[in-house]
């Protein structure tokens, strides 16, 4: 039918009419249209861009695409099992009935998802991940980010600055950017005044230009570039180090890890990076980069030239025990690992140069999940500090995943998500926090391939507690990974009690003996009655695990020499469960 004459036509329906296509070219001034009953299987809504209204009951329409549809506001699309999609974020508030139809996948804003009037069967699928810019009109600031390592102005030369933080407000909506790794950002607003604020992990350390940007839209044309130029204020040595378990550790199979080390301080340092871990039921495979140094228990990086926001990384395989090797490692079993790094310079916050992973060893596991990285229990002293999660994500589909959103709710009664830091990823990826506790890493044109050697990715963050965590309080942390536009994988939850040192099963008195104490060097520990030693730890006052000896069972003696002086607890973990005491070291 060609109707394309009626050229002032507002509302045309071709209800109940066996016709299979319309050419409504130039019909300009049409708001509403009725198509129930034809037998019109597609049709090109963006030629119609005054649209507001779309009847299409017990209508054979595939796919219905109003993302150009800006004065769009409803669409009922009952009774139609050949609907397969509907694609209506164009920034605009959107309702949509379409029950009893056969709708997989819905692409809406987030205002609508949040409060609009959604009428859908229970199996489709509803987000705002067709695309990662604002439905409708938007805007955009973009640019980079630079340290001036010589004080003479940022330019090409210069190293990129990494995870940059970015507020942005209108003065009613405030959101969050995260650049990506290689120190780009890209922001999209819609119409108004916006401030944008950039946020530094460590602000003393560092002076930053410009210190804020205004800029109003459609009054500055679009795209805005405003690069960002950061250099050093006075001098502050600061690296931080943490172990990324890239691959469960399950018995007789090899396990990755990643060490990633950052200076997150305002000067170029050099140094080396240490991991020690139990020899005896580990086996060192390779690393990239080599080691510099290998010795019993321990494997050794030097590094140079680490400049202020770099990020370096050092991949290494082990290989785990099996059950039936001397020691056997079976499912439970818990290894310990000790990352550290150090320089010449004395750093302003020591805590973070050492990282503990105290890993569980697993028969099988699922691909798609959340560590803390501090364990199940963290002691009070670490209250207010940063913990570590890990993310781990698989395509087990039949094709490569174009996008993948990891979305995470942050319980803002327990964590401060200001605080939120990127640490790494698989893959480049941006952070966007909206909403108050909404986080979604953005995996965009990631194109995960499905094969089994490649389907793998993961996401590391960090974020602090909230000060005010009693012992007895725990936080829990999920994630929901969304692949494309299928039904997100949550993730198990990981859950993390405060517990104090002090809690035990049994009086350490009756079992052991300690001495001397106050010691020097050297800790002994004499069996008193027959028990099952599995590991021993040793931490400062503060909760810090800074001495590890696992698969402790023929230990009795535990060099302490080079701990400062202070008070120590003592804890041994048995099969008669654990207990712990006091030790001063001189």
């Amino acid at each position: 039918m060609n109707v394309s004459q009626l050229i002032n036509l507002r509302d045309i329906s071709f209800a109940n009419n066996p016709i299979s296509s319309i050419n409504l070219t130039g019909l300009n001034q049409i708001t509403r249209i009725e198509l129930g009953g034809t037998q019109i299987s597609s049709m090109n809504f963006s030629e119609i861009p005054l649209l507001q209204y779309i009847i299409c009951n017990n209508c054979p329409l595939n796919t219905i695409d109003l993302s150009n549809n800006h004065d769009f506001r409803e669409i009922v699309c009952n009774d139609s099992p050949l609907l397969e999609s509907v694609f209506m974020k164009n920034g605009n508030n959107n309702a949509i009935y379409a029950t009893g139809s056969g709708l997989r996948y819905v692409c809406a804003d987030q205002s609508e998802i949040e409060n609009g009037r959604i009428y859908l069967p229970p199996t489709t699928i509803l987000n705002s991940y067709c695309s990662f810019v604002p439905g409708g009109i938007f805007y955009t600031i973009q640019g980079n980010n630079k340290f001036d390592a010589n004080n003479d102005g940022c330019d090409a030369s210069d190293i990129s600055l990494s995870n940059l933080r970015f507020n942005i407000t209108n003065g009613t909506v405030d959101g969050t950017v995260i650049s990506n790794a290689s120190g780009n950002y890209s922001i999209s607003v819609q119409s108004g005044t916006h401030t944008l604020t950039p946020i530094l992990e460590n602000p003393e350390y560092f002076n930053i230009t410009p210190s804020m940007l205004d800029i109003t839209f459609p009054t500055q044309a679009s795209p805005f570039t405003q690069n960002f130029c950061v250099n050093a204020n006075g001098v502050h040595p600061d690296m931080e180090i943490s172990l990324l378990p890239i691959e469960a550790e399950r018995p007789g199979f090899d396990a990755l890890y990643k060490l990633i080390y950052k200076n997150k301080g305002n000067t170029t340092q050099s140094g080396s990076v240490t991991l020690t871990f139990d020899d005896a039921v580990l086996d060192f495979v390779v690393s990239n980069p080599a080691t510099s140094n290998q010795a019993l228990n321990t494997l050794s990086w030097d590094f140079t030239n680490l400049q202020p926001f770099q990020t370096r990384e050092i991949t290494l395989t082990l290989n785990v025990n099996s059950p039936t090797e001397t020691p056997a490692v079976n499912n439970g079993d818990i290894l310990n690992y000790t990352a550290t790094i150090t320089s010449a310079a004395i750093d302003e916050t020591p805590n973070d140069n050492t990282f503990t992973l105290n890993q569980t060893v697993v028969n099988s596991f699922d691909p798609n999940d959340k560590t803390c990285l501090e364990g199940v229990t963290i002691a009070p002293g670490e209250v207010g500090k940063y913990v570590h999660y890990l993310i781990r994500f698989e395509n087990n589909g039949t094709a490569n995943a174009q996008n993948i959103v990891v979305k995470d709710m942050i319980d803002t009664n327990k964590f401060d998500i200001s605080s939120l830091v990127p640490i790494k990823g698989s893959h480049s990826f941006v952070t966007n926090i909206t909403s108050g506790n909404k986080v979604e890493f953005i995996f965009e044109n990631i194109n995960l391939p499905f094969d089994d050697a490649n389907n793998d990715g993961y996401v590391a963050f960090k974020i602090k507690t909230k000060p005010t965590l009693v012992v007895g309080n725990t936080f829990s942390n999920s994630a929901s990974i969304y692949f494309d536009y299928n039904f997100p994988i949550v993730t198990n939850t990981a859950t993390t009690t405060i517990a104090a040192l002090s809690n035990q099963d049994f009086n350490f008195a009756t079992y052991f003996m300690l001495y001397p104490n106050p010691v020097n060097d050297i800790l002994n520990i004499e069996t008193k009655q027959t028990i099952e030693v599995s590991s021993i730890n040793i931490y400062n006052q503060l909760g810090q695990l800074v001495v590890v000896v696992p698969n402790a069972q023929n230990i009795s003696k535990v060099d302490v020499s080079n701990l400062p002086s202070g008070n120590y607890f003592i804890k041994i973990n048995s099969d008669k469960g654990t207990s712990n005491t006091k030790f001063i070291k001189q």
